[in-house]
């Protein structure tokens, strides 16, 4: 096979591969407009899976046509030499370099996965970059002023569906940025808008997603766009701080659907909006995620290099599941399935690789943290802690190979490094403690409000953020919160049955006994009070069977990325709109 037709048959694949992608969220638009919620939900997970099925159509051709499984080198040093010629003007090019990887390494062996012939590294970088100018369009309001400007920003939007009150809601919206915005108090003729072309829809609402520019410089401007029931749309908040932009694509939300032609301009708008955020992330956050998978290696990459401290166990109490060891320099924690579970979990490892991938097609609402999947991970060894390394032998032996200076972990995950909720609580204040505890409860609701189950609610399975959010990390024993059979205890009849140490009634595997959460609270007195006093709705099963009568009955809930002041007080005809924030 000739290294032409090898690279455009790659090519080929990724064109495949992108065209259904944006083909795929291209349907968003009218599931909001219908208010259809569970298309939205299958749209979001069809995008997922679409990925490793246009790869292995890639590879099974390349197969095929005889391409021989001993790599010719000199053949493939040409291939993809040719490849990033097709790719020096490509819109999408450094998503097509991590298609090309893909393919490459479903075919060979992983000591060939170097620059020489993968894009471990970005070649085109030095490329013509696309102009961020392609995925905005501006408006400027010394022309017409500023409602009228703003009126224009929205109705060039299709929603395919009527606004209650637009006029209404644009007087909200000024009346919001004047107050929200101090530093673009500027006259109207003193600012710019630029907004990008397409909104970004996830969950039941859209997003109009801009900046502001002006002799302050550059902010977030976001309006937020949803359903009034079935009266039409409303704008429900503005968003002009970083800092709120940040919640929004935070790395437990959802993925968003939006529609780009050069997603590497949209990313360099976004980044501008977010400097702290990394590219992965802004990657994962439109939906991307191996491009947010390659970007993050990189990354690894990049610090490893410039750092010398030594991989260690990870904080926190141990699971039975999962071995979790950190780089402290680095703000990210490595996770590991264990060879064997403890024995009060009874399942195995394809159950395990099952959970977490039901969260990555999940609405996650803020309280679940993304995961980053890798397989045939190559560590420097002598950056492992003696203790660590003698603890992965024991626990993840067969997951682990030492291969001289290197070692290579078979599959993996990865996530943001939070402190332990139980840690947490045992330094915080008075203050903090109370707020953390509040946050676990309101995690807890918001999780079981999208029919899904924590299962093991202990503390030390959820994490505290640098901004103070609480986010559910294990996964081991989630489950569709439809799947459980909520339950009161039973009163003892006997005083043998109140004295027994084990249950002396029934108890099925999806039995949950509410009541029972007490005793996560056991040995912290204070945080038991505080939750008693604001949740201690979660101890009643009838709570939860309400809930699930909801979800079964086609009840989507109502999760909001900002907090209840960044909302307009919507009224029509003298009703609230439905509303709950975190």
């Amino acid at each position: 096979m000739q290294p032409r037709h090898i690279a455009e048959l790659i090519l080929t694949g990724f064109k495949k591969h992108y065209q259904l992608f944006q083909k795929t969220t291209a349907q968003a638009p009218l599931a909001f407009a219908k208010r259809d919620w569970q298309q939205i939900n299958e749209i979001s997970k069809l995008r997922i899976s679409y990925y490793d099925d246009r790869v292995n159509e890639t590879t099974k051709a390349l197969k095929q046509a005889q391409l021989t499984e001993q790599l010719d080198e000199q053949l493939w040093l040409e291939v993809k030499i040719l490849y990033q010629r097709f790719l020096c003007f490509h819109p999408q090019a450094e998503l097509a370099e991590t298609f090309y990887n893909s393919v490459f390494c479903r075919l060979y062996h992983r000591r060939y996965f170097h620059n020489d012939f993968i894009f471990v590294q970005a070649t085109l970088k030095d490329a013509p970059a696309i102009p961020v100018e392609a995925e905005y369009r501006s408006y400027f309001p010394v022309v017409d002023g500023l409602k009228p400007t703003i009126k224009r920003i929205i109705e060039h939007f299709d929603f395919k569906a009527p606004f209650v009150n637009l006029e209404r809601d644009i007087r909200l919206l000024v009346k919001a940025f004047y107050k929200q915005a101090p530093d673009t108090h500027h006259q109207p003729w003193q600012m710019r808008f630029d907004i990008l072309h397409a909104p970004f829809y996830r969950n039941k609402a859209a997003y109009i997603v801009g900046r502001v520019v002006s002799q302050s410089g550059v902010q977030p401007f976001i309006i937020a766009v949803l359903h009034h029931e079935d009266k039409g749309l409303y704008l429900d908040a503005l968003l002009t701080k970083s800092s709120q932009m940040r919640v929004i694509f935070g790395f437990a939300r959802a993925y968003f659907m939006v529609e780009t032609h050069a997603p590497s301009a949209m990313v360099r708008f976004l980044n501008q909006l977010m400097p702290n955020k990394t590219l992965a992330e802004l990657y994962n956050a439109i939906g991307f995620h191996k491009q947010g998978k390659t970007e993050f290696y990189r990354e690894f990459l990049h610090h490893l290099s410039h750092s010398n401290d030594n991989f260690i166990i990870a904080p926190g109490t141990p699971g039975m599941v999962m071995m979790v060891f950190t780089l402290p320099s680095f703000g990210y924690v490595f996770k590991v399935i264990k060879d064997k579970f403890g024995e009060s979990k009874p399942f195995g490892r394809e159950t395990v690789l099952k959970r977490y991938q039901l969260v990555k097609s999940h609405d996650r609402v803020g309280r679940m943290a993304d995961t980053i999947e890798y397989s045939n991970v190559v560590f420097p060894l002598a950056r492992f802690d003696s203790n660590l390394l003698a603890q992965l032998h024991k626990t993840i032996g067969s997951s682990m190979v030492i291969e001289g200076p290197w070692l290579i972990i078979k599959h993996l995950y990865i996530e943001r490094r939070m402190t332990p909720l139980n840690l947490f609580l045992e330094n915080a204040s008075e203050e903090s403690a109370a707020d953390a505890i509040e946050e676990y409860g309101q995690a807890l609701k918001e999780m079981i409000a999208v029919n899904i189950f924590p299962g093991d609610m202990l503390l030390k399975n959820f994490g505290v953020t640098r901004h103070g959010r609480v986010v559910f990390y294990d996964y081991d024993e989630i489950c569709p919160l439809t799947d459980c059979n909520f339950r009161r205890l039973p009163e003892p009849k006997t005083e043998e049955q109140a004295m027994a140490t084990h249950p002396w009634y029934e108890v099925k595997p999806e039995d949950v006994f509410p009541e029972e959460f007490r005793l996560f609270f056991s040995g912290n007195q204070r945080a038991k009070k505080v939750f008693d006093e604001l949740h201690s709705d979660l101890y009643d099963p009838d709570y939860w069977r309400e809930l699930q009568d909801k979800i079964r009955n086609g009840y989507v809930a109502d999760v909001f990325p900002y907090r209840k002041k960044q909302r307009f007080q919507q009224r029509d005809g003298g009703n609230n709109s439905p509303a709950t924030s975190n």
